[in-house]
């Protein structure tokens, strides 16, 4: 076999590599980070155990989640934790 095929080989192995596994985990990465980001007092979250609940204060690293229906379960978690974000003024368009 020449060598020059071989070459080629790896060289195509490599950019398919990075068209659909290396570059959507970057976009997949970035969009989360955003969205931990853009995370505000009174939005209602998701976790990553499936509880629904409320933020109610926020730190650097730090989130405190209010759950349940009367709203006496108030847990701090990481940030990290949080999978989805429902704004809390897109509730209020919602009810109108």
């Amino acid at each position: 076999m020449n060598p020059t095929f071989i070459i080629i080989y790896i060289v195509i192995i490599g950019v398919f590599a990075y068209f659909f596994v290396i570059r959507p985990s970057q976009k997949s990465r970035k969009e989360k980070e955003a969205l931990k980001n853009s995370l505000k007092i009174g939005d209602l979250v998701k976790t990553t155990a499936g509880f629904y609940g409320e933020v109610i204060d926020l730190t650097d690293e730090m989130v405190i989640v209010e759950f349940g229906n009367n709203r006496n379960c108030r847990i701090p978690m990481d940030r990290d934790a949080i999978v989805d974000i429902e704004r809390a003024d897109e509730q209020t368009e919602k009810a109108e």
